[in-house]
């Protein structure tokens, strides 16, 4: 062989190698969902082909196989229970009415959560609560607080005429292999007339681990028979932890009415009037949750007659 022709097939040979190799390199790397990756020879899928294409007939194309993204995970299923009362239990009373809701989410859809409990339900963004026919508010104060005002000051910046009421909620997130609870202690205010319809304004306060403080608002509507009234509550993200999951609630108990309520100078406090006859079978209630994941769903109880 001539001394040229051996430095030519040399340098063929080198550069031969040098792609095979690089080849290899590129067919050994992890495949990405979307990112085409060289097979075997042949051809390139035809346009909205699916799959690997591999029966090219052009020697020396690369072959390409179209890898498709792994489906979304299932949405959460989660479920709710409603449990409502009157205080006191007397038909045509000036007191409060207290409704109850839990949530529960399915454990089959919580990656990495196998406890003996449920999982941790979806977050709720929408809540409307649906009262009894005859049961109403009974406002003799006029004094309000804002959802601003509630938020910026807390309950100290409230007029005291304007309370409605308060109570409980429970929060969890899921964190890696543990659940993380927070408990919240609520308060309700009278808020400002809309379109003539009373409004509330719910200061949540928790305080370890997250120390969170949100306000939350709602509307009183009138509803169709067999309710009377209904709560319309917007409910907004819950924060934890940088870069985590907002908390989801498992639990609330609003008692709004006397119990709670702010009383004028005269004695008389923000109520609620129980309705003074009771259908056959108890007060029919239900509620009505959006979660974050677009999904809903309701759930409906009786008040046992006085």
């Amino acid at each position: 062989m001539e001394p040229a022709a051996a430095i030519v097939f040399g340098v063929r040979f080198r550069t031969l190698a040098a792609v095979a190799l690089a080849v290899c390199a590129v067919a050994a790397m992890p495949a990405q969902a979307g990112v085409p990756v060289p097979a075997q020879v042949g051809s390139a899928p035809a346009p909205g082909a699916r799959g690997p294409a591999l029966t090219g007939t052009s020697a020396g194309e690369p072959a390409w196989v179209a890898i498709t993204p792994a489906p979304p995970p299932a949405p959460i299923l989660t479920s709710a229970t409603l449990t409502p009362s009157f205080s006191p239990d007397r038909l045509g009373a000036r007191g409060a009415v207290t409704f109850s809701i839990r949530y529960v989410g399915s454990e089959s859809h919580v990656t990495g959560y196998t406890g003996a409990n449920h999982g941790v339900p979806a977050p709720v963004r929408r809540l409307v609560v649906h009262f009894p026919a005859g049961m109403g508010p009974d406002l003799p104060s006029v004094d309000s607080c804002s959802p601003s005002r509630l938020r910026a000051h807390g309950p100290r910046g409230c007029p005291a005429s304007s309370r409605l009421g308060g109570g409980m909620a429970l929060t969890e997130i899921h964190a890696g292999s543990q659940i993380l609870k927070e408990s919240v202690v609520l308060r309700a205010f009278l808020g400002p007339l809309r379109g003539g319809q009373p409004t509330i304004a719910v200061l949540g306060e928790g305080y370890t681990p997250f120390g969170e403080r949100l306000v939350f608002t709602g509307r009183l509507l009138f509803d169709r028979a067999p309710y009377g009234e209904e709560l319309q509550m917007s409910i907004p993200p819950i924060p934890t932890l940088p870069l985590g999951p907002d908390a989801s609630m498992v639990s609330l108990s609003l008692t709004l009415g006397e119990r709670g309520g702010g009383r004028r100078r005269d004695g008389r406090a923000n109520s609620v009037i129980v309705p003074r006859r009771c259908p056959a079978g108890g007060f029919p209630f239900a509620a009505q949750s959006t979660y974050a994941d677009g999904s809903s769903g309701s759930a409906t109880a009786t008040a046992p007659c006085p």
